[in-house]
């Protein structure tokens, strides 16, 4: 009798039981930016964003940048409608504010301060809120958001390119409260 091949069969059969287990093991797993965000969902509709600025277009202008960065950040696609989506993403500019920082002799401003302060609510057909974050001091179903930008003069900068600069970076922070929890 030749154990050549039992010891061959017994090494396929353990062989082929590693690599059953290990593949069953990260079938759950998920890699690159999928891992971040929420399975559950595919399609996000995001309506404009209502504004109490007295500014113009501000409400318009965060929509854009808010939709740009859902499309090129996440794997979500945005919808037009809500009855197309899987999810509601419900923003509101509560406050924007403009203050000088610095002057110059002359009482000129030099320094300005811009201010652009979102309340958020991400919600799924049932109307549950999906954010998981609950270190915010409001109400579960919104989030407050807010960004700060610093114009000057001399260099020239403009309140319009400040402002974009601020709008910017509160898309990219409301997107960033997007992601699953870990």
């Amino acid at each position: 009798m030749n154990p050549c091949p039992r010891l061959r069969f017994a090494a396929t059969l353990i062989g082929a039981l590693c690599v059953g287990w290990w593949l069953t093991g990260c079938a759950a797993y998920q890699y690159g930016s999928r891992s971040l965000y929420r399975s559950d969902v595919r399609t996000v509709h995001v309506p404009m964003i209502e504004s109490d600025s007295f500014r113009r277009n501000l409400g318009e202008r965060l929509t854009e940048a808010v939709v740009k960065q859902i499309e090129t950040r996440t794997p979500y696609k945005v919808v037009g409608a809500t009855e197309d989506a899987d999810s509601e993403l419900r923003c509101r500019l509560v406050s924007d504010t403009k203050r000088v920082a610095a002057e110059t002799r002359t009482d000129e401003p030099r320094l300005l301060d811009l201010g652009l302060y979102v309340q958020m609510q991400w919600t799924d057909r049932s109307r549950q809120t999906l954010l998981q974050r609950h270190e915010v001091p409001l109400p579960s179903e919104l989030l407050q958001i807010g960004e700060n930008g610093l114009m000057v003069a001399e260099v020239g900068q403009s309140i319009a390119t400040t402002q974009q600069k601020a709008i910017d970076r509160i898309a990219t922070q409301i997107v960033d409260q997007m992601e699953a929890a870990w």
